[in-house]
């Protein structure tokens, strides 16, 4: 088996910038789309961007299963190559979950007014039950499915390293499996919080193990200019991309049906147009990343490499942010254009101030990776040569000898 250290991807910085997007997107437009604007004239146009962006989630999560098995599936599973793994995730990953968790737990004790009405071991039990069901915060459940899949990545990939036969099945088990459990859990389970478990987003994972193990032959798509595409490529971008925008569009007209008129259908529906919709994305994205990164102006490839490289950081503090920006709108209508440009600044500052203080955080602060995660490289003082600083496939330790990896979120 192969040992070989992977080429770096630049790239992927770019697909991480477009994920966090679609993520901001969302959180920005969450209350609007759901309950406040639905009396609004501009009600499809929130809805829409409420819906259409959903992608940024399951974006990162087959993007952390691509990037764990490109880096990965070559090499042999050993003890030491698993302490590392592990040693690495509970570093970077689990710390900073684990003091987000508290500091969001605590914040929405403080705004609810509930310090005063719960005791200290009332407090710290329903902390706990929110640490381990990743709902803390509406947004943790992320990280927290991570860290499910991290405890089973050596089994998987020891599963998919001992024979071809399973890598070729690893796209239908993955669906069928994420299926089976919804359908489970639809008519006997009845787990209302099964965002927050590992197995509703199977089929993510697992087609990110069979990219990054086929990356040989994906790169070739991914790296030819239009002009130089086969006849056969053309045909099946073409095909992506317009299975991808028929979904997502009949995905946001599911809810805009829903969510305006009244006119819900089963459930299986919405889970059905959010996987199709959310997968083909995921797929698009990277097409996108490779295209603007060979094809964009060298600003706007600068711009989205910077997002891409905080977008972990990003991520954990931007409803943060959305929360005190909220708290400014006043006596806005909420059936005015107005409205509208309030829900797009919300977007605007989560995304800005977010950049701005993350960025800061990790450029002063030795220690900014024990509630940000590893340093993007460039950002890291010159002089420090710390265990937290990596970027997107690079790593540097105090000898600045360590080996580069790509990085997932």
């Amino acid at each position: 088996m192969s040992t070989l250290k992977q080429e770096r991807l630049p790239q992927l910085d770019i697909f991480r910038a477009i994920a966090i997007l679609g993520v901001i997107h969302v959180h920005s437009s969450s209350f609007a789309a759901a309950e406040q604007g639905l009396n609004s004239p501009y009600y499809y146009w929130l809805n829409w961007i409420n819906i259409f962006f959903k992608f940024g989630t399951p974006s990162f999560i087959f993007l952390s299963s691509f990037v764990l098995f490109y880096n990965y599936y070559g090499r042999p599973v050993t003890r030491s190559l698993i302490g590392n793994f592990y040693r690495r995730r509970m570093t970077y990953i689990l710390l900073p979950y684990l003091l987000a968790s508290m500091g969001y737990y605590g914040l929405k004790l403080y705004v609810n007014g509930e310090f005063a009405s719960e005791s200290a071991i009332d407090n710290l039990l329903s902390f706990l039950r929110a640490l381990f069901t990743g709902s803390a915060y509406a947004h943790l459940y992320f990280v927290f499915i991570s860290i499910q899949f991290y405890i089973f990545f050596p089994l998987i990939l020891k599963l998919l390293q001992s024979s071809r036969i399973w890598v070729r099945l690893a796209i239908p088990l993955g669906f069928g499996l994420q299926w089976g459990f919804i359908f489970l859990n639809k008519y006997q389970l009845h787990i209302i919080e099964k965002g927050s478990l590992a197995i509703s987003y199977l089929a993510y994972y697992m087609m990110g193990a069979f990219v990054a193990i086929h990356f040989d032959k994906v790169k070739q798509w991914l790296t030819t200019p239009w002009g130089q595409m086969s006849s056969l490529y053309k045909k099946l971008t073409v095909l992506l991309l317009s299975c991808w925008l028929v979904a997502a569009f009949t995905h946001v007209q599911l809810w805009y049906n829903g969510r305006h008129d009244g006119i819900w259908v089963n459930s299986l529906w919405y889970e059905l147009l959010w996987n199709l919709h959310t997968m083909l994305s995921a797929l698009s994205l990277m097409y996108f990343a490779f295209l603007i990164y060979r094809s964009a102006p060298r600003a706007v490839v600068a711009w989205l490499t910077r997002l891409g490289e905080l977008s972990f950081a990003v991520y954990l503090i931007h409803p943060l942010v959305l929360l005190i920006y909220r708290r400014f709108r006043y006596h806005i209508p909420l059936e005015s254009f107005t409205y509208v440009m309030f829900v797009y600044g919300g977007l605007v500052a989560a995304l800005t101030i977010s950049w701005l203080l993350t960025q800061f955080v990790f450029r002063r602060f030795r220690l900014s990776w024990v509630i940000f995660g590893s340093v993007p490289r460039s950002l890291s003082p010159a002089s420090r040569g710390t265990k937290g600083t990596e970027s997107n496939g690079a790593v540097n330790s105090p000898a600045n000898q360590r080996k580069q990896e790509n990085r997932g979120m």
